[in-house]
């Protein structure tokens, strides 16, 4: 199957500039970028969906290049309900640093910035050799524009367009970039760009789209809880991200294979079946899970990844560390002390229990855990001498309620 009916089989495109790139796609030999703005300091699984799509053009014989906009980072891309607050030169450089050098280790390709060809344009140029080119008609006619003018927009965000458009035609001078991929949320300045670079030296650009990976709600792709999906394993670490991909819906877990994994179609139309007839034994969500962190972190994350849920899964945690302790118990009931105390007054202040008769009957019905050991004797000291890292002490009641101590 060739690349263009591939990426159509999984869903990786969706507007198309021109019929003809269906034939270039599938000859090879096209330059193209992707790119982002570094308004944090990792990429997060998001990113990802797009980006990989760099690794799929690669193979078919395309040469990538990595866009981390440290100039059109400092503007900021219109939102489609307000204003994003603009970030510090210094914190932009900070996450630029900070993407250039994970999306080198990731995807292994050439990362270019956009500041490098701003930052010495005065003004007069920028009118003169690129607001020239544009019709206010026409970007007031680009639906993000347009959708944002009866809540107001500002001068620095209608021009945001213009500069990723001058980041096609610099792209395409500079380094014979031929072609743009991006999300479908992008493309005014997509063919904005196109359009820039055919008024100012006549030469066809190429671009597609790729549709927004999202929940069955409608609700972007890569959050959890409210909490980005890093691909940072020091933000979000290898269980984590395992416990996200198995936990994804079922409806929309062979979307996911499709863009985040290089499985061949027989092999997600085989775990298609299996989602279908066998939901429960949850084969497409593990293998999700599996062919995301190794790609990202290796097989030794991966694995360690199945080693902290079954532990967690059997209650055996006696063994975990004090970072994976971090990560797996981020999001339950947790409460600073600053001494040591009794079992019975550990178990009513981190909320285990109502009160000391209470905390009594579960200890001594044998329903209380200490960093995954049983605890059956009142005068049990819950200390930082015997807390994880000297920091975490980690209460289980029953089978499935934990709570955590942070010793101060």
């Amino acid at each position: 199957m060739d690349i263009y009916e591939d990426l159509k089989w999984r869903g990786l495109i969706k507007d198309v500039s021109s019929p003809e790139l269906k034939d270039k796609l599938n000859k090879g030999g096209m330059t193209f970028y992707i790119g982002t703005d570094p308004t944090g300091d990792s990429l997060h699984i998001g990113h990802f969906s797009s980006f990989l799509i760099s690794k799929r053009l690669a193979a078919a014989g395309h040469h990538p290049i990595l866009l981390v906009g440290g100039g059109t980072g400092l503007i900021g891309d219109p939102k489609p309900s307000a204003e994003r607050p603009m970030i510090t030169y210094e914190q932009v450089q900070h996450n630029y640093e900070c993407l250039k050098k994970q999306a080198e280790d990731i995807f292994g390709f050439k990362v270019v910035n956009n500041y490098d060809w701003y930052k010495d344009m005065n003004f007069i140029d920028y009118l003169r050799d690129y607001g020239k080119y544009f019709n206010v008609g026409y970007m007031l006619n680009k639906d993000i524009i347009r959708r944002r003018l009866d809540e107001g927009i500002t001068y620095a965000e209608f021009s945001y367009m213009i500069l990723q458009a001058m980041d096609f035609y610099v792209l395409h001078r500079d380094h014979g970039v031929d072609m743009q991929v991006a999300g479908q949320d992008q493309w005014g300045n997509i063919t904005a760009g196109i359009e820039l670079t055919r008024r100012k030296c006549g030469d066809e650009l190429y671009a597609f789209t790729m549709p927004l990976l999202t929940k069955s709600d409608g609700t972007k792709f890569g959050k959890s809880e409210g909490k980005a999906i890093w691909l940072d394993r020091e933000k979000t670490s290898p269980y984590e991200m395992y416990q996200f991909f198995i936990n994804s819906e079922d409806d929309k877990v062979i979307d996911y294979l499709k863009f985040l994994t290089f499985l061949s179609h027989d092999e997600i139309e085989q775990l298609a079946e299996s989602n279908r007839v066998a939901p429960h034994k949850r084969e497409a969500h593990k293998a999700l899970a599996r062919e995301v962190i190794t790609f990202l972190h290796g097989e030794e994350a991966y694995q360690e990844a199945l080693d902290v849920s079954q532990m967690l899964f059997s209650g055996n945690i006696r063994d975990l560390t004090y970072e994976q302790v971090k990560s797996c118990f981020s999001n339950v009931p947790s409460v600073d002390v600053t001494e040591d105390m009794m079992i019975l007054n550990a178990l009513v202040t981190c909320g285990a229990a109502k009160s000391n008769r209470e905390a009594r009957e579960f200890v001594k019905n044998g329903s209380v855990m200490v960093n995954g050991e049983k605890v059956k004797d009142e005068k049990f000291v819950v200390s930082a001498e015997h807390a994880y890292g000297n920091k975490v002490t980690v209460i289980r009641r029953g089978k499935k309620k934990y709570f955590v101590i942070n010793h101060k």
